[in-house]
């Protein structure tokens, strides 16, 4: 298996382990549901899966454009996720999106993308407790996760609208944002 098509199975997996968690947050709603969620990112950082907003606060010049199929591969993850017959309603969240303005995603995106970097950057240190907090923490803000939202929009796919384009584009690029701002505080303290 070459470096792209193990990039991409790594993606993959990832997907599916934010789909498992979105569905559990889904079954179940509110804080528990919130933190439950959290096992979709707690099987990402454990399995060294690939995932964009895991990724995208740690890239560098080499490795920048591998951000592309790994967001590309966490979408294809939420797809297949999204396939098995478990009866959820993703109609208040996809009505949310619609009525969101493209600027408004791109700045709850950087929210998410803050607490996604700084919930990674602990549990590398073996701190789990951040991610644990993290995850609930975003939910219950109203943050957008480009990849958890593409498993809600794989999941209510015939609720989609082209409206939603530009919205999940600035959540995309709001979770970029989000993800590099924790680089800002390790060069505040050198």
């Amino acid at each position: 298996m070459n470096k792209l098509q193990k990039l991409l199975l790594s993606s993959v997996m990832a997907g599916s382990c934010i789909g498992i968690g979105g569905t559990v947050y889904l079954k179940v709603g509110g804080v528990e549901g919130a933190v439950l969620f959290s096992i979709g990112l707690i099987a990402v950082v454990s399995y060294k899966l690939k995932l964009f907003t895991g990724a995208a606060g740690f890239i560098t010049r080499d490795n920048a454009l591998e951000l592309i199929p790994i967001l590309l591969g966490n979408i294809l993850g939420c797809i297949l996720l999204s396939l098995f017959p478990t009866n959820l309603d993703v109609t208040n969240i996809i009505a949310s999106r619609a009525a969101c303005p493209w600027y408004s995603a791109f700045v709850l995106a950087i929210g998410c993308g803050v607490l996604m970097t700084t919930a990674v950057t602990f549990a590398r240190q073996d701190k789990w407790l951040p991610l644990l907090f993290s995850v609930p923490v975003f939910i219950l803000c109203g943050f957008y996760h480009c990849v958890a939202d593409a498993f809600y929009y794989a999941v209510g796919w015939q609720q989609l609208s082209p409206t939603l384009l530009p919205v999940y584009l600035a959540t995309v690029a709001g979770n970029f944002v989000g993800c590099n701002l924790p680089r800002l505080a390790t060069l505040v303290n050198k």
